[in-house]
Formats: structure tokens, C-alpha cells, sequence
């Protein structure tokens, strides 16, 4: 029987990458697995379906966008090399510097990509995002004009562009939607702790911007379950693909804020609305002052929340909005090409309230949700 594949997961303790080895490690898919992260388990928030998948044994808490750290990233016990690399890590805040997304997401891409091509590693898979398309409401395919509009997505796409030209490198790219899931901490979990605010306050929640306005999401489950199938579809012909494989992922459900909208109405029993146009042409000429009036809204009562509920930890979640987030910009894509090329199913196929249920579930066990 032929072996199973060892499995290096760079940011193996983000929201991906500890989804990635959880997945690994109950259908029981490789025969090592290395987590490498910048933080420790102990800091990571992890719940407690994670403890054997992201144990002491399988972590090593080390920065692999520094040169000096790649050996000992790489470097296996029986002196073989991994077969698979999941670069699930970087910068994931929003509304950074460009210099951080330079430094923790570019840098780190091409470190790892150059030390796993010297290694001639089977697939090294580059998890990108959906943000690097130039918007459009029609669903972006992978052959769509690029315009990122986060200074996110500008980093991650370049590193997209510059992984392509290093030579002897088996690089595939997934370009996700929003991802949610359980213990979500990004993107959804704002409208949430949002709404649950409004709740408190008895107000309307309103949104900016338009019903349409797409916003596609994909279930944390199904994100990681398409980085497998990517590898072991990769490695089914002679290295390498040219040109390098690139797939968007992203669920059949066309996310947009009125779904969005329509989901927190039914979940929380609150009003929920449009601002309509004026306002929003007002909002889009003073972003600024409009975030910054929405977080002071929000913020206070979320920590009174808190406190009633008994909450003195601190945890991943907050109302707090980015600026980048309120852009008017479509995340809208088609997935289409990866279904067809690797037979892919979603478990997950669209947002529902059922879904959100299980997020607030997912809180509430550890004790997050006030």
C-alpha cells in the first residue's frame, strides 16, 4: 500500500489551517503532520476538538517568512521531505499597512515557496482570496481581469504572480470567498456581534450600500476539505502544471448582504434595512467619520454586554467594523472550474440560518457570546 503524505500546514493555527489539520486528523489522510505557526496553541483560542490535531507533538511555533528558520521548518526526523505544503499563513486583519501584508503575507509566501521548489515538494498550495478580481456583480472566473481592492488582496495576488516564476516549483492557487464556520472570528462574526447589539439596544440594524451587493461566503469545512482534493488532484499526473492550476471556491449560494440581512432578521428578531442611496452616496464620500460613528455606536454596548454576561476574558470577537469592510465592492465568484476539473461536492452549499445557528453555538461553548 502505497504511503500516506506528509503534510507541512504553514499558519497551521489559523482559522484555516486548524480546520485543515482537524480534517487531516479524524479521516486519518497523512502520516505526519506539521503545524508551523508564529503563536502558541496555549494563545490560539483553539476549542477543544482540536487538541489532538493541533497537539504539542505535531507544533512548532517558529516565523517561516525568516530565512534562517526554514530548515528546521522543512527538515524532517527520517530525513525525507514533505510531500504536501499548505501555506495557509499571513497577514489576515484588514486595514493593515503595506508593509505588514509585505512583510507577514508576501515575504512568508515566497520564503516557504522557494525552500519547498529547493525541495522539489509534490504541491505546494497557496491559499489566496477572492478579493483580487476587479469587482463585478456577474461572478468572477479564474480568467477575469484582476483588480484587488483590499490592500490584502494586492499582497496575496502578488505573491500569486511572483510563486509562478520560481522555477521547479508545483504550485496550485485557491482564491477563497469569505470563509465562516464555528469559532469564526473574521468577516460574519462582525454582523453577528453587530446584531447583537442592535438586539440589545432594540434598534434596526441597517446596512450601506445595496441588497445585491455580494458578498459570497464558503463553510470553513468545505475550504479545507478543496485544499485536500487540490493536492491529491495535483499529484494525480508528473509534475509540474503549467500553467500553474488557479480555482476560486466558493458555495452555490451567492451570498449578498440581503441574504445576510434576511438571515440576522430571522436569527435574532430584529429589524433589519437598507440606508438606500443618499445616504450611501453621503457614506462612500466620509467612510471615515461613518465607521468611525458605527463602531462608537456599537463598541460600548458590546462591552456592557460582556460584563452583564460575565465575560472577563478577552476573546476573538468584536462589532468593531473595518473600513475596508464597508467598501461597496462585490466578492462574487464562480467556482464552477474546480468542480469540473476534480469532482468536488459541497457539504456546505449555501449560508443559512441553520448554519449561523451553529456559529453562535460554537460561541456560546466557549463561552464568547454574551
Amino acid at each position: 500500500m502505497e504511503e500516506k503524505p506528509a503534510v507541512l500546514i504553514i499558519g497551521g493555527l489559523g482559522y484555516v489551517g486548524r480546520f485543515l489539520a482537524l480534517y487531516i486528523h479524524e479521516h486519518k489522510l497523512a502520516s505526519e503532520v506539521r503545524l508551523v505557526d508564529k503563536h502558541l496553541p496555549e494563545l490560539a483560542w483553539l476549542a477543544p476538538e482540536f487538541k489532538e490535531a493541533c497537539s504539542r507533538e505535531k507544533f512548532m511555533q517558529a516565523d517561516a517568512s525568516r530565512e534562517q528558520s526554514l530548515p528546521r521548518v522543512f527538515n524532517r526526523a527520517n530525513g525525507k521531505e514533505f510531500d504536501y505544503v499548505f501555506n495557509c499563513g499571513g497577514e489576515t486583519r484588514y486595514s493593515q499597512e503595506d508593509e505588514v501584508y509585505r512583510v507577514r503575507s508576501y515575504d512568508l509566501s515566497m520564503a516557504v515557496g522557494r525552500e519547498a521548489a529547493k525541495r522539489n515538494v509534490k504541491c505546494f498550495v497557496e491559499l489566496s482570496t477572492g478579493m483580487v478580481y476587479r469587482p463585478d456583480s456577474v461572478p468572477r472566473k479564474e480568467t477575469d481581469k484582476l483588480k484587488p481592492w483590499l490592500k490584502l488582496a494586492k499582497w496575496k495576488l502578488a505573491a500569486e504572480e511572483d510563486l509562478a516564476k520560481i522555477e521547479g516549483l508545483n504550485l496550485m492557487v485557491l482564491r477563497m470567498a469569505h470563509v465562516y464556520g464555528p469559532y469564526t472570528s473574521k468577516f460574519i462574526s462582525t454582523a453577528l456581534c453587530m446584531a447583537r447589539v442592535y438586539q440589545f439596544l432594540g434598534k434596526e440594524m441597517k446596512w450601506l450600500w445595496k441588497e445585491d451587493l455580494r458578498t459570497n461566503t464558503v463553510h470553513v469545512e468545505d475550504a479545507v476539505r478543496s485544499l485536500w482534493t487540490a493536492a491529491e488532484w495535483y499529484t494525480k499526473v508528473p509534475p509540474p502544471r503549467k500553467p500553474v492550476p488557479v480555482f476560486n471556491i466558493v458555495d452555490h449560494g451567492n451570498t449578498s448582504q440581503g441574504i445576510m440581512a434576511k438571515i440576522i432578521h430571522d436569527t435574532f428578531n430584529i429589524d433589519t434595512g437598507f440606508y438606500g442611496t443618499i445616504i450611501s452616496t453621503f457614506a462612500r464620500l466620509n467612510l471615515d467619520h461613518v465607521v468611525d460613528e458605527v463602531n462608537d455606536e456599537s463598541l460600548d454596548p458590546w462591552a456592557d454586554l460582556q460584563s452583564k454576561a460575565g465575560i472577563s476574558q478577552t476573546t476573538p470577537l468584536s462589532p468593531f467594523m473595518e473600513r475596508e469592510l464597508l467598501k461597496d465592492t462585490d466578492l462574487s465568484l464562480d467556482g464552477s472550474l474546480f468542480e469540473r476539473e476534480t469532482g468536488f461536492q459541497y457539504l456546505h452549499p449555501q449560508l443559512t440560518k441553520d448554519e449561523i445557528e451553529k456559529v453562535l453555538e460554537s460561541y456560546r461553548k466557549m463561552g464568547w457570546w454574551p
